[in-house]
């Protein structure tokens, strides 16, 4: 058959993703992938300057979101499904263009780890994210902001005279454009992917990108990839160079036979194939190869142990089978940004397919045996020469204008275009795609002043690059303007000056919760516990005054905001008016699984161990816990001696 393009409709068992959280993420990121700085003088030079290069300190202008839900309900997603003969990819345009499910049609496997759920989890860089498929990474180091976003959608002609699906957004941690074309030739078991990053700025930008991939994990699933050295990172935060395959005693190929999660970025040769393999005990699975641009291959395995297989229930659930991820990156770590300059653009093209090969061999003792008769086999099966020549056909095709609309990203992209006037063919960014969050930023841009809203809304996302503050530093000093230019200020660094905003805009809001609450992260980050816990109360008494609790937008703010004062009262050592904000919380609100452990840490705090530890027996779900956390640990360790429960267990990490 042709490779034919078509629309459907997919209907999974979902969590609800719930509304983004009002407040903005002034807080430095609490990442876990970072190496500590005395460590990084032992690492080679290029990596350590990569690493040091441009990290985040927030994930602003993205907002967090962190309302999602563990009570799964049929939903319907909307999919596009790239089908010939031989090969069936299905996409989910509407969360970060994700490929759900890679069939190979002759054999009726499924490639890929397909979750049979979708279930958001606290791991993206602004929170939701899920697991499984084939998930495209950009922006900085983690999970990017858009796992659960849409991107933009539209059919284009494709190299072979057929059709391609075509993906784009425009990154905001980053300010850049990038796509990824989906292309499945007529008589190919490989789905060709062609991803582009431009830079349109006058100045150098960091770029990061994994293509993470979910791969089944079996006792007899090995992952192969062209190294004998790999950089191991734990969640101890080091990263120290060892042996592949076996480090430890232990062969780290096989993703099972680990305890604890970690990481293998492997040590690819220069001139070396660029690929990774996961194959199961009879020799089948899926590998992936690339052009030479997209470097780094990675391994995560979650591990046999309690934490990692609590984790896989969590991600998915019980019963089904378990996941590794295979990855490939532009840098050789996923620690490190890249340089490109202003004008410039990075390109390559992925090819993802079906592999088999001698299982004898593959499981074999001899490590660089497996990996000659895996890389023939991707030889016979996909010659590195068809993947450049795959490249040099798709490269003129990257700005081909779209034809028929798949679907519909954000309008944030218009309003970056309209604001830089950038020519970016291939890539439209439409004026009809702005909405009702850039509608504010486009009075600015056109009419020099920041609209203040009637009535007393929670403040809408800001805008904190450069181009953006310097327009909100000549706007009319009105209290909203006040509070976004202190948000832009804060993100560039200019703290002090952030501070002088919020207080000025205070003077005359009418509404001063938002500007409050900045000004109480200003002294947590200060260090002022007392000072922070004073403006928590009154931001959190000022939102009450206003709240409306049966609009989705104001329980978002009283719930976001009330967490955040509940837990600087309790830093500061005053649980009496914890409990207040607390009783005054929306009784619905309580009853959420953060809530519940919240309440855990304030009994204690009052003394009541005893109804704390009843909190803990009565059971809960932290829906939003964070990869890494280790806070369900340290309030059950206030309590008792015993044992972690194994329902409490998401320990990522040795004990200590």
């Amino acid at each position: 058959m042709a490779t034919t393009v078509r629309r459907t409709v997919l209907t999974l068992p979902a969590g609800p993703l719930g509304p983004e959280n009002p407040l903005p993420a002034l807080r430095p990121l609490d990442e876990t992938h970072v190496v500590d700085e005395r460590d990084r003088a032992a690492l080679p030079r290029d990596m350590a300057r990569q690493i040091g290069f441009q990290p985040l300190s927030t994930v602003l202008p993205a907002r967090i979101l962190d309302g999602f839900g563990r009570e799964r309900t049929p939903t319907a997603l909307d999919a596009i499904v790239i089908e010939n003969d031989r090969l069936r990819a299905t996409v989910l345009p509407g969360l970060g263009g994700r490929i759900h499910s890679l069939h190979h049609k002759p054999t009726g496997r499924e490639l890929l780890y397909r979750n049979p759920v979708l279930q958001p989890a606290d791991f993206a860089l602004n929170g939701a994210w899920f697991s499984g498929g084939i998930e495209w990474n950009i922006g900085a180091t983690g999970h990017t902001t858009l796992s659960c976003a849409p991107l933009h959608a539209a059919l284009v002609p494709a190299p072979d005279g057929g059709e391609m699906v075509r993906l784009w957004e425009w990154e905001r941690l980053r300010d850049l454009p990038f796509q990824v074309d989906l292309w499945l030739p007529e008589d190919s078991a490989f789905l060709h992917v062609g991803v582009r990053i431009r830079n349109p700025h006058e100045h150098t930008a960091p770029v990061y990108w994994w293509s993470n991939i979910a791969v089944p994990e079996g006792e007899r699933t090995r992952v192969l990839a062209p190294a004998d050295e790999a950089w191991h990172f734990g969640y101890e935060r080091t990263l120290t160079r060892v042996p592949v395959p076996v480090s430890g005693s232990v062969d780290r190929t096989y993703p099972l036979r680990g305890e604890f999660p970690a990481d293998y970025f492997y040590e690819v040769p220069d001139g070396a194939r660029r690929w990774i393999a996961s194959l199961d005990e009879d020799g089948h699975g899926l590998v992936q190869t690339s052009t030479d641009l997209l470097r780094g291959r990675k391994l995560f395995l979650w591990g046999s142990g309690a934490g990692g297989r609590r984790w896989q229930e969590w991600l998915t659930e019980p019963g089904t089978v378990g996941y590794a991820e295979i990855q490939a990156g532009l840098a050789r770590t996923q620690l490190e940004h890249v340089p490109l300059e202003p004008g410039a653009e990075f390109s390559w093209l992925e090819s993802y397919g079906p592999l088999s090969a001698d299982p004898l061999t593959v499981h074999g003792e001899d490590w660089a045996a497996a990996r000659a008769e895996t890389e023939q086999r991707l030889a016979e099966a996909l010659p590195r020469a068809d993947v450049e020549a795959a490249y040099a056909a798709w490269r003129p095709f990257a700005d081909t204008e779209p034809g028929e609309s798949l679907a519909t990203g954000s309008g944030w992209g218009a309003l970056e275009v309209r604001r830089g006037k950038y020519e970016l063919p291939g890539t439209p960014f439409a004026d009809a795609t702005l909405g009702e969050q850039q509608q504010p930023w486009l009075e600015l841009l056109d009419q020099g002043a920041f609209p203040e809203p009637h009535p007393v809304v929670p403040p809408g996302p800001s805008l904190v690059s450069p181009h953006w503050r310097d327009m909100l530093e000549t706007a009319p000093a009105e209290p909203l303007t006040e509070y976004h230019l202190g948000i832009a200020q804060w993100h560039a660094g200019d703290r002090a000056q952030a501070v002088r905003s919020w207080e000025r805009g205070l003077v005359l809001a009418p509404s001063r919760w938002p500007l409050l609450r900045c000004l109480a992260v200003a002294a947590e980050e200060g260090r002022q516990r007392d000072r922070a816990a004073d403006l928590y109360g009154e931001a959190f008494d000022d939102l009450c005054a206003d709240r409306r609790d049966e609009d989705e937008d104001w329980t978002a703010a009283a719930t976001a905001l009330g967490r955040e004062a509940v837990e600087a009262l309790l830093a500061a050592g005053r649980p009496a008016a914890a409990r207040s904000v607390w009783a005054a919380l929306p009784p619905a609100v309580r009853q959420r699984g953060r809530f519940r452990l919240l309440e855990a840490r304030l009994l204690i705090a009052e003394d009541d161990r005893a109804a704390a530890r009843a909190v803990f027996d009565e059971g809960f779900e932290v829906e939003d816990l964070r990869e890494g956390a280790q806070i369900l640990d340290e309030v059950w360790a206030g309590l008792t001696d015993e044992p972690l429960p194994d329902r409490y267990n998401f320990r990522m990490r040795p004990e200590r």
